[in-house]
């Protein structure tokens, strides 16, 4: 699949790094189908939208990036979309969390581009199911 190809929901209650996280992607070819900043709201977008990509962010504030991606796991049909987690943090921080999540991987927001979505994406051992 071409960045151009791919439609991304962004799941963060930061609406700067939402606004930021669009234009970057945007400016890729990747189209960002939809924000959101709880749980429910990533669920209900998810739904409608359809994206094939989600971008989770780890803290959202009084609720949990890891419940967010179990939720989207669950509340997604086939094909789901490929979820990642996102943090300020480092990876380290969340290894042990990360790993036996639903979702693909981590980035770290400061590397946050096309490329290393896509790289993430297509060197995930896991399939998106």
């Amino acid at each position: 699949m071409k960045h151009s190809d791919r439609r991304c929901l962004i799941v963060d209650d930061s609406a700067s790094f939402c606004a930021a996280a669009q234009r970057l992607l945007e400016a890729s070819g990747i189209t960002v189908v939809g924000t959101a900043s709880t749980l429910a709201e990533a669920v209900a977008t998810a739904e409608t939208a359809r994206p094939d990509l989600i971008l989770v962010d780890i803290d959202l504030g009084a609720e949990s990036g890891f419940d967010v991606v179990e939720a989207l796991h669950a509340a997604t049909t086939e094909p789901r979309p490929a979820i990642i987690l996102v943090s300020t943090h480092d990876e380290d921080d969340f290894a042990d969390l990360v790993e036996p999540s639903s979702a693909i991987g981590f980035l770290p927001k400061f590397e946050l581009s096309a490329d290393s979505i896509e790289a993430l994406v297509l060197n995930s051992p896991r399939p998106n199911t």
